[in-house]
């Protein structure tokens, strides 16, 4: 086939050919092959070819319905043939991904009307792969299920006989075994205590053999936006130890869903401390011949990391409704933060005539290296409180020190935004009343191009929404308590809910805040037979594409999710009925906590305008055709409140 699925004039600008060509697809070629084309689909065409010409951020808000998806895919793919690039498309999670190369998505659809081949390749996060080291742990515990054992028999030969590794083909992600809960999965999935760099399986994991796989894709690399944002923050880092980036050089980056990206980015550029991690990382120095004072330091910054965990054991406090513990930074704490960091400094200091000496192996020396210099970078965070939100899990034995910068705005602009690149934001809730200044302050984005178009279908006619009674005792406001201690509550209001299941029959998509909101209706349930005459599938107890399929395939079942407010696409009667459980304020969370503490009014800053996005993409979910119906209820005890009852009321048709 051609380069370009147009003849190309090299005299002539590339971007006006590639959007001459795809006004062609929307007005002549695709109306041909049976679908409908809309207006908006041709606006948001010529919006994207000023932003991908003139090499821009662009805000691209566009309702459901309107096909944005086809519009950014034909830019996208055209621009990567130019460029020689693959263009990059980054969705909110591993669902979404899913969603855009199932059989009949968007991407095999355009393939097969324009007669292209699209070389579309999956980037899927490290925790989507299995870890070989937590395997071999699990499955070499007799106490454990038969299951673990199962799923390393049934891995390639190459795994267990590395003299057969003669070809490869990637394996080991989260997909090929749906029927493990996500507890199950978290036994062998990889996380981020896992050392890579040293792995002596780490050429024949799956994780390594996808990635090996994907950046050869000529077209598209779909991600998630979490793993785009984790090849942003350890690019340099990667290129300093001699390994590849762990994404490609590309043409362009379309963020679907873009208004999650913030917290993606948040949560990439997070530190993780452990004292056990780091007593292994530093113990290989000890490894070679290397002089006393060297042994010495590594004892003794050892026996300071286990003092400072243990003082932050100390001064630490259960927040409620979380899993986290939130630290007391006194100075106690502190000057033992500056005792290990002293002891690094020492052991850096020893470090340089030591690579002189040649007694270490030059792998591990700059291992170890990156490590120390990223503790160094995350403990003189914990000295600017100010720029720092931080917080303790687990137990006294295992505990894990997190620590997060505030804003991410500077990074994000520097290493993403400040880029001559086209960056698109899609979604169809990227503004608030209007505006875009909400996303683009989180973001840090100074210049953008921006535009909005609204659903072409009737949502008047084709939408019944609901406002529920108050149930006090459920939820309150901006996740200040989960509220789920009083089940009564919890109990009443499922009643509720069973009764919109029944006058629907199910099919129904139940949407919670948390993960502990899900936990408690799901319990509640347990004591109403009526819930028993329907398959009701939670997220959490398989993979989550794979009950998605199964909603869509068993058409009476109800999917009950905390992930799924965006990017779910289930057209017909199998979606017919869309239930909010709470108003989904955001949570009680380090991020949020610190958002609130910053803001003049918190609840109209910061609550209120997440609340409202997110509530709208629920909604969303529900009319996904022309010919779709159903009901939205709501219900939160916010509802109460005038304000938030108006601004609820104006998101309804």
């Amino acid at each position: 086939m051609n380069t370009y699925p147009f003849t190309f004039d090299p005299g002539q600008p590339f971007i006006k050919q590639a959007s001459d060509w795809i006004a062609d697809v929307f007005y002549d070629i695709l109306p041909e092959a049976g679908f409908e084309v809309r207006d908006e689909q041709i606006y948001m065409a010529f919006q994207l070819e000023k932003a991908y010409a003139e090499k821009k951020t662009i805000f691209a808000e566009a309702g459901v319905g309107t096909g944005k998806t086809l519009v950014y895919l034909l830019y996208a793919i055209a621009y990567a043939r130019y460029t020689r690039k693959p263009a990059i498309i980054a969705c909110a999670d591993e669902s979404l991904i899913e969603q855009l190369v199932k059989p009949e998505g968007d991407i095999s659809k355009l393939a097969k009307h324009l007669n292209l081949v699209v070389d579309a390749r999956l980037g899927k996060s490290p925790d989507q792969y299995i870890c070989l080291n937590k395997l071999d742990v699990v499955r070499d515990d007799a106490t454990e299920s038969d299951v673990y054992r199962d799923i390393y028999a049934g891995l390639p030969e190459f795994v267990h006989y590395p003299d057969t590794m003669q070809s490869f083909y990637p394996y080991g992600n989260r997909k090929e075994y749906p029927e493990l809960t996500d507890g199950e999965w978290s036994r062998i999935g990889w996380d981020v205590f896992q050392d890579c760099l040293v792995c002596p399986q780490r050429h024949r994991c799956g994780q390594t053999l996808s990635r090996e796989h994907y950046r050869k894709s000529s077209d598209l690399i779909i991600c998630s936006h979490d793993f785009y944002m984790e090849h942003v923050w350890t690019y340099d880092a990667r290129k300093r130890e001699g390994q590849l980036p762990l994404l490609p050089d590309h043409s362009s980056v379309v963020f679907d869903e873009g208004h999650l990206l913030e917290t993606a980015a948040q949560n990439a550029l997070t530190h993780k401390l452990k004292h056990s991690l780091f007593e292994s990382i530093v113990v290989r120095l000890l490894e070679g011949e290397v002089r006393e004072t060297l042994a010495l330091a590594v004892e003794e910054v050892i026996l300071e990391s286990d003092i400072l965990f243990e003082k932050l054991a100390k001064y630490s406090q259960p927040v409620p409704a979380s899993d986290r513990k939130e630290i007391n930074w006194n100075t106690d704490l502190m000057n033992q933060v500056g005792r290990v960091q002293a002891q690094i400094a020492v052991i850096e200091e020893e470090l340089v005539f030591e690579s002189a000496l040649f007694t270490l192996d030059d792998y591990q020396l700059k291992i170890v290296e990156e490590h120390l210099e990223m503790i160094q970078i995350a403990l003189n965070l914990c000295r600017r409180q100010d720029q720092l939100i931080s917080w303790v899990t687990g137990e006294e034995a295992d505990l894990t020190l997190v620590i997060m910068p505030k804003k991410v705005k500077e990074i994000l602009n520097e290493k993403v935004f400040a880029k001559k690149m086209p960056v698109i934001f899609s979604s169809a809730t990227l503004s608030v009343e209007g505006s875009f200044d909400y996303i683009a302050h989180s973001l840090g984005i100074d210049k953008y191009l921006s535009f909005s178009v609204a659903s072409p279908y009737d949502y008047k006619e084709q939408m019944q929404a609901n406002l529920m009674p108050v149930l006090p005792g459920v939820t309150t406001t901006s996740g200040a308590s989960l509220g789920l201690l009083d089940l009564n509550a919890v109990h009443v209001q499922s009643e509720r809910v069973l009764e919109l299941l029944d006058q629907s029959g199910g099919r129904a998509l139940i949407l919670f805040s948390s993960i502990e909101e899900l936990a408690a209706f799901r319990q509640s349930t347990q004591s109403l037979t009526g819930y028993a005459k329907y398959r009701i599938l939670y997220e959490g107890s398989a993979e989550i594409s794979h009950l998605i399929s199964a909603f869509q395939q068993d058409e009476t079942s109800v999917l009950c999710a905390v992930t799924l407010w965006e990017g779910l696409d289930i057209p017909g009667p199998s979606l017919s009925n869309v239930i909010v459980w709470s108003l989904p304020f955001p949570s009680n969370d380090p991020l949020f906590a610190s958002r609130r503490a910053e803001a003049v009014n918190a609840f109209e800053e910061v609550d209120m305008p997440y609340m409202l996005l997110r509530l709208r993409q629920g909604m969303g979910r529900l009319i996904r055709s022309r010919e779709d119906s159903g009901s939205v209820s709501i219900f939160g005890r916010e509802l109460d409140q005038p304000d938030v009852r108006q601004a609820v009321e104006q998101l309804l048709p």
